[in-house]
């Protein structure tokens, strides 16, 4: 059926999705293959090498040339290779201008933000490879995160922070910062199951968790809002159902991801309610749509048919929607198809 989303394959959008975490008491965030989910990219401007755009363009200029001089041959045309010339012409210029100026001006863009990023976070990554290796380079002395270690850790994850903050709506520094801080955390947990109860390390060890907590929390929440908000306007661009659902359902996937984390966050709940809404609105929406069309065409059975599914969808999101509204609609598209069954009923009568 048409309003059923169709499931996602690969990696997609900026971004494949991250992570099988899960909230504990104290959060902690696997690291390994669940980190590398976290990562995503950005999405690149359409771009090819000069040679193999203008020979693309060339043949298609020529296609066209050919294409315009069969029409105008075949309809007696004088000299019909005029007319031809003049809309390869066309083509080719257009690809030109396409490229020199509007395609240049989007991977101009693209390339100055991904070089500002790299440039603000290139010491935070030095620091995140220090930190895999650690455990390797500490062996000697079991594995221990010292306290000037554990000290030089945060403060390099507060730097990317606040790089991440100047990037604004950049969805991919904070997702970085989140990598980070998860790797961090897990790190934590392991050094407090190690540490001594005289230690010197555990208070030190117990801030930085607190500091680093609130900085995951922080850049979680704003990755999720951001992205979430991304891919539903993306949902309302789309033309077709299926890719409209597609995108709301990966919105509403970020938020999820979030909510296993912070699954009492309120802002987190208010925003997967909307989302809900929005996704059982497309599909009724849809089927309204259908419905009809199909009566300005006469067609009433299907009509009736495609109410009905709105009122199946209608039905098997009510708990997205709210009571009153659902009630309403429900209302409206029973009285439609009352009006349907009573115009066909005197559509066979009179015949």
């Amino acid at each position: 059926m048409t309003g059923k989303p169709k499931e996602r394959k690969g990696s997609d959008y900026r971004t494949d999705r991250f992570l099988a975490g899960r909230q504990t008491s104290s959060v902690s965030v696997k690291s390994g293959a669940s980190n590398a989910r976290l990562r995503h990219k950005l999405n690149r401007p359409f771009w090819l090498p000069a040679s193999n755009y203008y020979v693309l363009s060339a043949a298609i200029s020529i296609a066209v040339f050919f294409l315009v001089w069969g029409v105008l041959l075949d309809g007696a045309e004088e000299a019909p290779w005029i007319a031809s010339g003049i809309a390869a012409s066309i083509i080719l210029a257009s690809a030109v201008v396409l490229r020199e100026i509007f395609l240049r001006k989007a991977r101009r863009r693209f390339l100055l933000t991904q070089s500002k990023l790299d440039a603000n976070l290139k010491g935070v990554r030095a620091a995140g490879h220090q930190q895999r290796l650690l455990p390797q380079k500490t062996s000697h002395v079991s594995n221990k995160l010292t306290v000037e270690k554990n000290a030089a850790i945060v403060k390099q994850i507060q730097q990317k922070s606040e790089s991440a903050r100047l990037s604004g709506k950049l969805a991919e520094a904070h997702l970085e910062v989140v990598e980070l801080c998860g790797n961090y955390l897990s790190l934590n947990q392991r050094q407090m199951e190690m540490v001594g109860v005289g230690s010197p390390r555990l208070a030190a060890l117990r801030r930085g968790r607190e500091t680093v907590g609130q900085l995951h929390r922080y850049h979680l929440l704003t990755w999720a809002q951001n992205e979430s908000r991304h891919l539903t306007q993306e949902s309302k661009i789309r033309v077709k159902i299926s890719d409209k659902i597609e995108a709301a359902q990966r919105a509403l996937h970020t938020l999820q991801t979030a909510a296993e984390f912070y699954p009492n966050e309120r802002q987190l709940i208010e925003s997967e309610t909307v989302l809900r809404e929005f996704i059982a609105s497309i599909n009724v929406s849809h089927w309204i749509e259908q419905a009809e069309r199909a009566a300005f065409k006469g067609n009433y059975k299907r009509a009736i048919n495609h109410y009905r599914d709105a009122l199946f969808f209608l039905a098997r999101d009510n708990s997205a929607l709210e009571a009153e509204k659902t009630s309403a609609v429900a209302v409206q598209i029973n009285a439609e198809i009352e009006k349907l069954r009573a115009g066909s009923t005197k559509t066979i009568n009179n015949d």
